[in-house]
């Protein structure tokens, strides 16, 4: 075997990224103090039955698990993509390890109340959502780009494990130990983490060519971004229809275990394992489905599987038809996210990449803490049967609803930075802040050529606003037909200076189809500051 096919053989194995020491530490020790997440969340869902059982008190602990994502993980993807990811984990996930111990206290002396589990729970998932964006973006410093694909499947199947293992184990400490033990495991289990950071040693960044961007400056970058990524934004629509009906089994199975089945903590920590053990063998079957199916058919294949399984949760009165129910729930849960997740990683460049995935992560856990206190107040009044029902209907009508939105159509676009924009000539140094800046550039095209070269320059146009134009137009010279002026603003110098770093391999390829209309050499670019 030459070397090559050696290197290729040797890239392509699920297990390549193990030999790298840093990603095999932090892999195991996410796997553990996921566990540990996972019990906790079993074991609130269930004290929450014991401390308060209505349908929508008890759902409001899924809500209370979500909401923080939904809430915080956008300026957590600003502060991921502006300061250092490993200071940042570290820090916030000691605050994690603190809360964690407190609440643990207050289970073990009794002093757990609905208010103040609905309270830590949010404060636990506060932390969560503040570090998901920072754990998203650290894979590529932990493994070489050859083995980046099995790094992220591999982190997917880190999480089925404690998925399936972590809510098992709950309700065996539970049964064994009393309610308190699950809690103080989490707490412990999250030493791992912070002392596995502590011990790795990223490699040096290379120095910034601009100043970080500023909070609130980065937030709005990220808006913009989403908002003209069409990409992205196909990925998020087909994210709300699937979430906010796949959301009802996660809210209510506290309720099916020990209402409808009439089952105990253990039963529900099996049916939670369940859905992490399907999830397990979906992700086996991924690969082979994908090439299939293709990513739309994949996730409208997910999205029958969890009606499905929501029919069965509907209809459970004994243990076998949950299992069967969470089994199934958590294949089709795997190739949903799976697909989605991709989706949403090949729309985006390096740039924004922790803020786009917030933007996902956002409306992901937006969509599951609306659906869950939606499917406990329809529970509340129509029964677990119904709601389970009806949320089962609901997730095959969004299936047609929002087909027309594609999935993946980022994959084969390259958003590696091109660099090619040459630096404006000024007569002299321009402050950072200094602006609005107006940009035009003059283009000469032959008149017949006036319709296609209109579309061309639409689509820069939108390249243009997603990399930092706020306003944009073309206008055609009355006097002079076949000249034509393109004009943006940009707020500030450094603004505009940050165009010049985003733009890509793929906006290249637009400002060049543009550019062929040209009949005198290249256009024409003028800048402009504001003098008052």
């Amino acid at each position: 075997m030459n070397a090559v096919a050696a290197h290729t053989e040797r890239a392509s194995s699920p297990w390549a990224p193990f030999r790298r020491g840093t990603f095999a530490v932090l892999w195991t020790a996410t796997v553990i103090a996921n566990i540990g997440t996972w019990m906790y969340n079993a074991a609130s869902g269930w004290l929450m039955t014991s401390l308060d059982p209505d349908p929508l008190i008890v759902s409001l602990v899924q809500a209370a698990t979500t909401l923080p994502m939904f809430l915080f993980a956008l300026p957590a993807g600003a502060i991921a993509d502006i300061f250092d990811k490993r200071k940042l984990l570290i820090v916030v996930e000691t605050a994690t390890t603190a809360i964690s111990a407190v609440f643990a206290a207050l289970v073990w002396i009794g002093w757990a109340t609905p208010g103040n589990l609905l309270l830590f729970t949010f404060l636990i998932g506060a932390t969560g959502a503040l570090t998901a964006p920072a754990w998203q973006s650290i894979v590529p410093q932990l493994v070489p780009k050859e083995d980046l694909q099995p790094a992220i499947a591999a982190n997917s199947v880190g999480i089925n494990i404690s998925r399936a293992l972590g809510p098992a184990l709950g309700g065996l400490m539970i049964a064994g130990l009393g309610i308190a033990a699950p809690f103080w495991f989490n707490a412990i289990s999250n030493l791992g983490i912070v002392g596995a950071l502590v011990w790795w040693c990223p490699p040096p960044k290379s120095a910034r060519r601009l100043p970080a961007e500023r909070f609130v400056g980065a937030m709005a970058a990220g808006f913009r971004y989403a908002r003209h990524n069409p990409h992205l934004r196909a990925t998020l629509m087909r994210a709300v229809g699937f979430f906010l009906f796949g959301s009802a089994y996660w809210a209510l199975l506290p309720l099916v275990a020990r209402g409808q089945i009439v089952g105990g903590p253990q039963l529900y920590g099996i049916l939670l394992g369940a859905i992490g053990a399907g999830a397990v063998g979906g992700a086996f079957a991924l690969p082979w489905l994908k090439s299939k199916l293709g990513p739309d058919r994949l996730m409208a294949a997910g999205s029958l599987g969890t009606a499905l399984a929501l029919v069965f949760y509907g209809s459970a009165r004994e243990p076998v038809l949950a299992l069967a129910a969470s089994f199934t729930a958590g294949a089709s849960w795997i190739a949903v996210l799976s697909t989605l997740n991709v989706s949403a990683q090949v729309a985006l460049p390096d740039w924004v990449r922790g803020r786009g995935l917030a933007m996902f992560v956002t409306v992901f856990f937006g969509a599951m803490t609306l659906g869950s206190a939606i499917w406990g107040h329809v529970a509340g009044l129509a029964g677990l049967p119904a709601a389970h029902f009806i949320a089962a209907a609901g997730a095959l009508v969004a299936i047609p609803l929002t087909w027309r939105w594609k999935l993946q159509t980022g994959a084969k676009i390259d958003l590696m930075p091109s660099l090619h924009w040459p630096v404006p000539l000024t007569a002299h140094d321009i402050e950072h802040d200094e602006g609005p800046v107006l940009v035009t550039i003059e283009y000469r095209i032959d008149q017949s050529n006036r319709a296609a070269f209109l579309a061309a320059i639409a689509k820069l146009a939108n390249e243009r606003r997603r990399d930092g134009a706020y306003a944009w137009g073309i206008f055609e010279d009355a006097a002079d037909p076949g000249r034509y002026l393109e004009t943006f603003l940009v707020e500030s110098w450094l603004e505009h200076m940050r165009q010049h770093e985003r733009i890509t391999n793929a906006d290249r390829l637009s400002q060049e189809a543009v550019q062929k209309f040209q009949l005198e050499g290249a256009p024409k670019v003028t800048h402009f500051i504001a003098a008052i």
